[in-house]
């Protein structure tokens, strides 16, 4: 009952916090006439889409467990939003995923054509360092921003994630590759999320590192959730084709280790990251209410 009560605060919360990031990310695209019509249509079509935004909200809860307005990490919660929107959109492309469906509607190459969405992307990636570098003050800490997010999104940890999973059924199946992908391809994101939260609030050292774990744990989770739900999930939930993985012959966790002990592993990852937070003297009821409904995610 006391989860009960409190994740209902946490939902309520953040859904304004999913209205605070809808409303500048609306504002951040809203661009001036130098932007290409269809450019700019293609760029907020995916945007704006309607999404969990889980990593804009992650640096939004951080920030304000270390005692700030969640306000004040607007900035950075709508870069990486930018980025892992520019990531969906390359990866849904037939060179890389071939989605036609992305959010509930038709992926954005579908929606315009494969050139307007490899541009959208890169626009979308542009101008997440643009938000970063105009916005976030003062300038030292911009430039810290800029770098966490960059190596994030970089080869050695977003993009190198993406590669591998690409090559993933011609490599040697073992739990330890599994992991490394998705550290980098799912992880890095939500932990730079946390990390980039903790910065704008002022958080020391052993904040930060702690954010950073608790990061590390329930980006692993997450995708063990999204690979549950692609074998399992309800299409209309979820949002996207389901069973793709299987098809595609990817390496996944129920692939190798089976549904149970896929399930066993993120109670394992849910309980560390909750232990993290336990440590730090911040106000955590939100992020560890987040951490808990991981487990029964349905999309």
């Amino acid at each position: 009952m006391d989860f009960a009560l409190n994740w209902q605060e946490t939902e309520k919360h953040l859904a304004e916090l999913r209205d605070l990031v809808n409303q500048w990310l609306d504002k951040l695209t809203d661009l001036p006439d130098g932007c290409p019509d269809r450019l700019k249509a293609a760029m907020r079509y995916s945007l704006l889409a309607p999404g969990k935004r889980l990593r804009p909200t992650l640096v939004l809860l951080a920030a304000e467990a270390c005692g700030a307005d969640p306000e004040e990490a607007i900035a950075p919660a709508c870069a990486i939003e930018m980025i892992h929107c520019y990531s969906l959109i390359h990866d849904d492309l037939p060179a890389m995923d071939n989605d036609d469906l992305r959010r509930g509607q038709p992926t954005c190459h579908r929606q315009f054509d494969e050139a307007t969405a490899i541009l959208a992307g890169d626009a979308l990636l542009t101008l997440a360092f643009e938000t970063l570098s105009r916005y976030v003050e003062p300038a030292d800490r911009a430039v810290q921003c800029c770098r966490l997010l960059a190596e994030a999104a970089g080869p050695c940890q977003l993009v190198g994630g993406q590669a591998d999973d690409i090559q993933s059924p011609t490599l040697t199946p073992t739990l330890d590759l599994l992991e490394r992908i998705h550290r980098r391809k799912t992880g890095a994101l939500i932990e730079c999320a946390l990390t980039l939260g903790g910065i704008v609030g002022n958080g020391d050292s052993e904040v930060l590192n702690g954010l950073a774990e608790y990061g590390r744990a329930i980006g692993l989770a997450f995708q063990i959730t999204d690979d549950l739900l692609d074998l399992l999930g309800d299409e209309k939930l979820v949002g996207k084709r389901l069973q793709k993985d299987n098809k595609q012959k990817k390496l996944t966790f129920p692939s190798l280790l089976g549904v149970e002990q896929s399930r066993k592993r993120i109670e394992e990852l849910i309980e560390a990251a909750c232990r993290v937070l336990e440590g730090l003297p911040i106000e955590r009821r939100h992020l560890v209410a987040l951490a808990i409904n991981l487990k029964s995610r349905t999309h």
